[in-house]
């Protein structure tokens, strides 16, 4: 009895010393400002794909970091983590990140850690993010300086302790936890009634978004009504009800967006896709102005396809497009300014095309590469600062590639719909959709593996094809496209 007593009190000692070597919260915070900074979504406004990818692994991040400052929290799953990180100069260090041209690289990290100073020393080394500045933070400063010399080891209980008072052995926990894989149906086992209830609660506000949507398209003869980001349902209810009472306050501003498309999204505008822009931080007095601007965008409009028109004649007629999925959101006027650049560099070239020996072909411009590209779609990647010397011979040399490519991508997206709306079907799914940097050959791969399992758990519930399992305010699930 004795023993026990001493183990007991050897594990309570052994407790508080812990807690005296663990960040506060407002630590951790200001630990990973480095971090942070390098990672934000609001830095990759140009790179729609990395930053959502940004944007979901910091929220299971967050959430990650707020389990660890419950009491009581024992819940240790490994979690992994992908992250694009911004650059300021080349790295010369042996680490195996994957280097992009466009200044960030991306990096992927597990945490399995149970304390917040562990965890963001594990951050910022898996980044390559310096950690010095961490020395200079008070962890619970009294007891840290007065435990340290005597608390440089750490205690290892004899397994003999957890066989006898029945607490588990966290060590034996942890190593459990890498070994076993997260799969689909062990997450969906633990996720299920989570998103259920969160499903459920949405249900009321997804009803009236759908009821306000439709309202104001019939109202204003609107094409559609999109979100650029993946705002949650509240918010999208409340962007709805401000576009509603400017409708019902200024209704004369509103006469010129008949048959256009109006996407809420992080700034006020036309976009290059020709869509209105509302910027959600705005207020009604902003977006009054876009509506006032409406025929002014249109007159530019006409200019911009003018010019379009002009480089494809110059291109041997291969079309210039803007595809919003794969580039960034640019206004009319900065893309016009683009396109104005890329016309007057090709005029100055006099590049020497055969009349349309490329229609049929498309290509977008990039100012993010230095070297044209031809992507898995059938579309050219083309530079704006591209040689056009060496342009002319990249699109003569890839233009059978491009057209066969173009022919596998419209094969592509059928077969691509008909899974989707089967698997939708056989799984009785309320919604499946991807994310936009999950590609047409990942969700058809995804989709076929699907239909081969039951799962039963999937009735009634919204599904989101993504790189990572998480379940999301709303209730919507994410499941990775290459699940095991």
């Amino acid at each position: 009895f004795c023993y026990f007593i001493r183990l007991c009190l050897e594990k309570i000692l052994l407790q508080c010393i812990l807690q005296s070597r663990t960040l506060s919260g407002a630590d951790a915070i200001n630990a990973l400002r480095p971090f942070y900074f390098a990672v934000h979504p609001d830095f990759f406004g140009q790179h729609p794909k990395e930053r959502e990818v940004n944007e979901n692994s910091l929220k299971r991040l967050n959430g990650y970091l707020e389990n660890l400052q419950k009491p009581g929290f024992r819940s240790f799953k490994p979690t992994q983590l992908t992250f694009y990180v911004r650059e300021r100069e080349q790295n010369s260090s042996n680490v195996q990140d994957s280097f992009s041209a466009s200044g960030f690289r991306a990096v992927s990290f597990t945490l399995h850690t149970r304390d917040l100073l562990s965890t963001v020393l594990d951050i910022l080394n898996s980044c390559s993010l310096s950690t010095e500045h961490i020395q200079s933070l008070k962890v619970n400063s009294q007891h840290h300086e007065e435990a340290k010399s005597s608390v440089n080891r750490p205690i290892k209980w004899d397994k003999t302790y957890y066989s006898f008072t029945g607490f588990k052995d966290p060590e034996e926990e942890l190593s459990q936890a890498q070994r076993v894989e997260t799969t689909l149906i062990s997450w969906l086992d633990d996720n299920e009634a989570s998103a259920v209830k969160k499903l459920k609660k949405s249900l009321p506000l997804r009803r009236e978004v759908e009821h306000l949507k439709f309202k104001l398209s019939h109202e204003l003869q609107l094409s559609d009504i999109r979100w650029q980001r993946s705002w949650g349902i509240a918010h999208r209810c409340s962007q709805l009800h401000s576009l509603g009472r400017l409708v019902q306050q200024r209704p004369e501003v509103l006469k010129d967006v008949k048959g256009h498309t109006v996407v809420f999204t992080d700034r006020s505008g036309m976009s290059a896709a020709g869509h209105i822009m509302l910027g959600t931080m705005d207020v009604h007095h902003h977006w009054t102005k876009i509506f006032e601007r409406l025929p002014s965008y249109y007159r530019l409009q006409k200019r911009l396809l003018f010019l379009e028109e002009r480089i494809s004649q110059l291109l041997g007629g291969i079309q210039v497009i803007y595809i919003e999925e794969l580039q960034p959101l640019l206004t009319l006027e900065e893309y016009y300014k683009t396109l104005d650049s890329f016309y007057n560099k090709l005029c100055d070239s006099r590049l020497l095309f055969h009349p349309h020996s490329l229609r049929g072909l498309q290509m977008i411009l990039d100012s993010d590469r230095y070297a044209p590209s031809l992507h898995e779609f059938g579309h050219f990647r083309i530079p704006t600062v591209c040689d056009p010397a060496a342009l002319q011979w990249f699109i003569v040399a890839k233009a059978q590639e491009a057209r066969e490519n173009l022919k596998r991508k419209e094969e592509m997206m059928i077969t691509e719909k008909e899974l989707i709306d089967t698997s939708a079907e056989k799984f009785s799914l309320d919604r499946l959709y991807k994310e936009p940097s999950v590609s047409s050959a990942q969700m058809i791969d995804c989709c076929k593996r699907l239909l081969e399992e039951s799962l039963p758990y999937l009735q009634g519930m919204h599904l989101c094809i993504s790189h990572f399992y998480s379940v999301l305010q709303d209730g919507d699930l994410c499941i990775p496209w290459n699940w095991k």
